[in-house]
Parts: C-alpha cells; sequence; structure tokens
C-alpha cells in the first residue's frame, strides 16, 4: 500500500470511483444542505458518530474535517451518487493502524434506502482497497443490533470474525468485526 507513514494509504488527488451504477466522488462545498438532508436523521443519529441534529454548520464542520482527515491521509470520505451529482449517502475508507488493513464505513440517506446502495458502495470501494490501495484486509465493524449493516454486510462479501466487540469513541455499542472475503473484482474507472 503506498503510504504516507507505515499504515496511511496515499490516496490520489480528487478521487472518482465508477462501477455498479454508481459514482463516489469527493464532496465539494455545494453539497453541505444535502449532507445536512442526508445525515440529520434517528438512523444515522443511531448507528454512526453522527449526532442529530446536523444542520448546516454540522455539515460544514463535518466537511472541513473530512478534508483535513484526507490531507493526512487518516480517511477518505466520499459523497454515493447514481449520477457524478446529487449524492445519497456516504462511504469512509481508513487506515486500522494495521499495515496494510482498512476498515469502511458509511450512512444512506433515509428516502434512498433499500435500492442497494451502501452495498454497492461498499463493494466498490473494497475493490479500491484492494487494487491499487494495495490493502490485504478490509473490515466493517458493526453494531450487533444493526441488523441492516450485517444484511448489506453479508451481500457484499463480508462475514462475521470471532474477533472481540471493539469499544469505540462515538459508538454507542460495541462494534463486532467483519472482514472480507475476496472472491470476484470489479471494474473500478
Amino acid at each position: 500500500m503506498t503510504t504516507h507513514n507505515t499504515d496511511r494509504p496515499a490516496f490520489a488527488s480528487d478521487i472518482r470511483l465508477t462501477g455498479l451504477g454508481l459514482v463516489l466522488r469527493e464532496w465539494d462545498d455545494h453539497d453541505v444542505p444535502a449532507m445536512a438532508e442526508l445525515f440529520d436523521e434517528p438512523a444515522v443519529d443511531r448507528w454512526t458518530s453522527l449526532r442529530a441534529p446536523f444542520d448546516q454548520a454540522a455539515a460544514r464542520a463535518y466537511l472541513d474535517q473530512a478534508r483535513r482527515r484526507r490531507a493526512d491521509g487518516e480517511r477518505l470520505q466520499l459523497a454515493i451518487t447514481t449520477d457524478g451529482h446529487r449524492p445519497l449517502g456516504e462511504i469512509l475508507l481508513f487506515p486500522t493502524g494495521t499495515a496494510r488493513e482498512v476498515e469502511l464505513a458509511y450512512a444512506i440517506g433515509a428516502a434512498h434506502r433499500r435500492q442497494g446502495l451502501a452495498r454497492r458502495a461498499v463493494q466498490l470501494i473494497t475493490t479500491y482497497a484492494y487494487d491499487p490501495l494495495a490493502a490485504t484486509r478490509v473490515l466493517l465493524r458493526i453494531s450487533p443490533d444493526n441488523t441492516a449493516s450485517a444484511a448489506v454486510a453479508r451481500s457484499a462479501g463480508f462475514q462475521l470474525t470471532s474477533a472481540p466487540p471493539l469499544s469505540r469513541a462515538g459508538a454507542r455499542d460495541p462494534l463486532h468485526t467483519w472482514l472480507h472475503h475476496r472472491t470476484e473484482q470489479v471494474t473500478v474507472v
């Protein structure tokens, strides 16, 4: 994995991943109102570290933090779109601190759930994690009560591991670890 230090991938500038009917792209300043709309809802508050109310000021601060983390190689946060424009959710990729291991996270806006967006976004960014980032392990960490995310994990080729639950700042529950088992490649443009 190309790195800034031993654990952090060097993300290419202006990442845009296309495949599976999706375009995963960088967030931009024009997305702040959409971010507020997508992330200001109970399920996002319950299952992610983003807390409601999530207004435009919170969205602006979140976008600024995302840009700093990306510049430092700490995290990649991409808007999930079907057209390259209108955000429907977000997918994140970040190093875990273990060499060549990354973790994914995502949130889909309430109006856009049950369309396979999360599964397809996870599959697309998992392929990106393997090639070109050269990750050897791709993880999801999911609350045991989050049955929708567990279903996404299974359908995207992840399996629940026997690792002990992980407590994390911002998470309301201990998180179970899911590991991807690479079986096929998705073409990423």
